[in-house]
């Protein structure tokens, strides 16, 4: 596979993890529920911290 196929893949699963993230963090929320609230932000932000660096070092178009 090239390399931008591989990093199509990578970062569209990141970005699926992130929305799962929200969405569990929505359910916390209506749930009242303060424990899965914390642990779906931590979520949250290691998904973020996952994409920051693969969306850094993306090759190019051409690739």
């Amino acid at each position: 596979m090239a390399p931008r196929t591989v990093w199509n893949f990578n970062f569209t699963g990141w970005i699926l993890f992130t929305l799962s993230a929200i969405f569990f963090t929505w359910g916390a929320w209506r749930a009242g529920d303060v424990i899965g609230l914390l642990a779906s932000l931590a979520f949250f932000v290691a998904c973020i911290c996952f994409i920051v660096p693969v969306w850094l070092h993306r090759p190019s178009k051409s690739e």
